[in-house]
């Protein structure tokens, strides 16, 4: 089982995180100048992170939170969630992407239908940022610690383990909880969620700011302004790195054509393609290729 993975890279919400029987991921983050940012996105798992190194800025579920080396996150499903850099210096993290449904948020119990569920369906949030200064902060870093030495560690029963402290970390948040997000904030969320899933999956195509505005009953102006505020960038900047990223998943899975990949996901001009691959990545796709043969 791949067990280490980079969550900068595998963000996406359609992402397989760990496996049917196990959901659970640990993921390594890095970001620095090159990499400033994990882009917005959203998926039904919770995120449990740790930041090692460095600074940044998360926006999660809309809200923007100042994060330290030493805080800890735990952002619960379906929430969006970004991570841009803030300074020079690199930011390091540990995450485990885990699904409720591994703690029995499919059963029929009563801590699935009075805690499990009331948290997947955002009926109340617990604090998303744990700074030192939080009355649970140590046991929360305690139980980090633990989670982290079980799973490299995969000794026989370890699952169980994991399972405890899970549930464990929601325990004692539980008395920290707040009432759901104002129903304003919700909507924006809602629909930023159905544009970044039409982008998603029409990605390869032709999309024009008309057709996702539509989604959002916006205009095509109030839309731009919409998107740019909560994404932090422009939704042709927004399309276009998704674009090369998924140009990059496809180099990294053999195809050698250039000209094949790029029409694949969405630059229609090789030459474009070109100066917006060696601008975002430092390399040209054809260095890149060679790179991935050694």
């Amino acid at each position: 089982m791949n067990k280490l993975r980079s969550l900068a890279l595998e963000q996406k919400e359609n992402a397989k995180h760990g496996e049917a029987f196990f959901p659970v991921q640990k993921y390594i983050t890095k970001l620095n100048s090159d990499y400033p940012v994990v882009t917005t996105h959203w998926h039904e798992e919770a995120e449990f992170t740790l930041v090692t190194k460095g600074s940044c800025l998360y926006q999660i579920n809309l809200a923007d939170y100042e994060v330290n080396a030493g805080d800890l996150l735990l952002i619960p499903p379906l929430f969006l969630h970004s991570v841009l850099l803030v300074s020079q210096e690199e930011l390091m993290s540990e995450t485990y992407v885990f699904h409720l449904n591994f703690l029995g948020g499919n059963s029929t119990d009563v801590c699935t239908t009075r805690y499990l569920l009331p948290m997947m369906n955002q009926e109340f949030s617990m604090p998303c940022l744990i700074t030192p200064d939080h009355p649970v902060y140590n046991a929360l870093k305690t139980m980090f610690v633990q989670i982290t030495s079980y799973y490299n560690q995969a000794a026989f029963g370890y699952e169980l383990a994991l399972k405890s402290l899970f549930l464990q970390t929601v325990f004692l948040l539980l008395p920290y909880r707040t009432k759901t997000v104002a129903p304003d904030a919700k909507v924006s969320s809602e629909k930023l969620k159905a544009v970044l899933d039409y982008i998603e999956l029409h990605y390869p195509d032709s999309i024009s700011i008309s057709e996702l505005a539509r989604l959002c009953f916006f205009s095509d102006y109030h839309f731009m302004r919409f998107f740019k505020k909560h994404m932090g960038m422009t939704c042709v900047e927004y399309l276009n790195n998704l674009r090369l990223e998924k140009s990059v998943e496809l180099f990294e899975q053999g195809n050698s054509s250039i000209l094949e990949v790029s029409l694949s996901v969405g630059f229609h001009n090789l030459s474009y393609f070109h100066r917006a691959f060696k601008k975002k990545y430092h390399v040209t796709p054809l260095a890149f290729i060679r790179e991935l043969e050694r």
